[in-house]
Parts: C-alpha cells; structure tokens; sequence
C-alpha cells in the first residue's frame, strides 16, 4: 500500500498557522508528501523546505479574482492533488491549521488497508474537534460540522469542493465512504486575537467581492473571541507535535463553559445530539456505506 499525502498554503507565518506541526502529524503515515506552496508575503516557500527534505513543492500563484466561495482554495488543492502520481492507493489530505494525534495513527492505517482493495469506497471520514480562543476549549454548538473526508482514493475524477472543505466525485457526486476512528483537531480559530482579525479581513476578499461589510471589525485591533455560542473545557492531551506551540502561546482566554447563547433552534438540535446522536439538517458532503 502507497500512501501519499498532500496540502496547499499561502502566508503561513503572516496568519501563524501551524503548518509543520501538521504536515509532521501524518508524515508517518505517507510515503511520499505534496504541498502546493502558493507565492506569499512571508518565508513560508522556505518554512516548508525545511520541514522535511523529501516534501515535494509545487509553487503556484493563487488566483485572487476568484472571490466566490473562497473557490480559489479548493484550487490550490487540486494543484497538489493532481501532482500525485497513479502509484499511490489513498492520499491523506491535511489543511495548514489541522493535526492529527499520534494515537490515531494506527486506526487509520488499519482503516486503508483494510478498504484499500474495495473500489466502492471512495475515502475515509474523520471526527472533528474545533479548538476555539484558546487550546483549552472546543466549540460544541450543532453549527460546527462534526465529520469531514481526509483520506481519498487516488482516483483524478475525486476533486475539492467548494472551499475545499471537502471532496466530491464525477458530476458532483458525494463520496461513498467508511468512517475511521479518528480526530482531526481542528486549530484554526486559535491565534493571537490581532492575528485572526488580520486573517478574517484578508480571507473574507476570498470569499466575497466588493469590501468588507463589518463596520465593527474594520475598526477592532483585535478579534472579539466573546462571539462563540457555547464552549466546552477541552480536558485531553493535544498531539505531540502542537506542544511546544502550546507552551509558548501569548495570550488568554478564558470562558465560563455555563455560558449559552444558542438560538432556540441550536438548542433543540443540541439536545438532540447528546440525547440521539443525530442532528437534524446537520450538513453531510459525504456518504456512509
């Protein structure tokens, strides 16, 4: 079994991503590694060279006329993706603020191998949890989705979706897929509070023509983290590689988990989900087989 595993960046330093911490987390798991490193305002082309040497670089430009739906980053992964070669069976995509703990390595090893030779699954879906303000909450509110695909099959009619949040097949058909016993931490709503408004300005021209609406965040320094809906005190270890980004953080962030300021329609869907394990009109890009 061939695995290859691929990504895509732009201003990794400018928006503090941690894009070696997540490239390291699942380079045990791949055989070959394909980053598509787009021209950047920072030293991130030589950020990810120094990483590991055998990491293979496409360098792209990222075309920023493509302001819908932030359809420019489902490019710049495909630009990746399609730099890998017939020889690989699966290929585990990874984002620049994702990471995978080291104890889920053997789950999802066993995971391809044991569907690597059934072409009627597509890829493999993973558990998510979405770190919010600092590394010591999780946001629990429905809205945040819960599962994503990450491992794909090596098969070029599979492309990005959308914002490349997800993968979709042929003539937008959702991918057929098992789940594998695995978490993706998700690190992207923890930085600096000057970092992510700095990132939430630059990233909205990315999704939207025209100029930014947000009167209160044209004016703040810093982003409002109060905004979340509800947390949870995250009570377990973060992966290996992410520790010593974690002891030298510089900020703080504290948040009465009590604290809820769900709509009645969240509510109700939340108290679903703990009492069922459903969420009603909960968002699949995906299909269980």
């Amino acid at each position: 079994m061939k695995v290859s595993g691929f990504s895509f960046i732009r201003n990794a330093i400018r928006y503090d991503y941690p894009l070696e911490e997540a490239i390291r987390s699942i380079l045990p798991l791949c055989d070959d590694f394909y980053v598509a490193v787009g021209r950047s305002e920072d030293d991130t082309l030589e950020l990810v060279r120094s990483i590991d040497p055998g990491i293979i670089i496409i360098e792209t430009e990222w075309d920023d006329s493509l302001k819908e739906g932030g359809r420019v980053l489902a490019m710049e992964t495909e630009k990746a993706f399609s730099a890998i070669p017939g020889s690989s069976d699966w290929c585990i995509y990874i984002q620049a603020d994702e990471v995978i703990h080291e104890k889920y390595q053997a789950p999802i090893r066993e995971g391809m191998e044991r569907w690597k030779d059934n072409p009627e699954v597509d890829g493999l879906l993973f558990n998510y949890l979405h770190f919010f303000g600092s590394y010591d909450y999780i946001a629990t509110a429905p809205n945040w989705y819960r599962k994503e695909i990450r491992i794909i099959r090596n098969d070029k009619s599979i492309y990005s979706y959308r914002d490349a949040q997800g993968f979709r097949k042929g003539n937008n058909k959702k991918l057929c897929v098992k789940p594998v016993d695995a978490y993706v931490y998700h690190y992207g709503w923890v930085k600096h509070p000057e970092v992510q408004i700095r990132k939430h300005r630059d990233f909205h021209k990315l999704y939207h023509p025209g100029e930014w609406k947000d009167s209160r965040m044209n004016k703040a320094n810093e982003f409002d983290y109060s905004i979340i809906d509800a947390v949870g005190k995250f009570e377990d270890t973060h992966p290996r590689v992410m520790l010593p980004r974690i002891k030298a953080k510089n900020w703080e962030f504290d948040r009465d988990i009590s604290y809820n300021k769900m709509n009645f329609k969240n509510r109700l869907r939340s108290f679903l989900e703990k009492k069922f394990g459903i969420i009603p009109g909960e968002y699949k890009n995906y299909k269980l087989i």
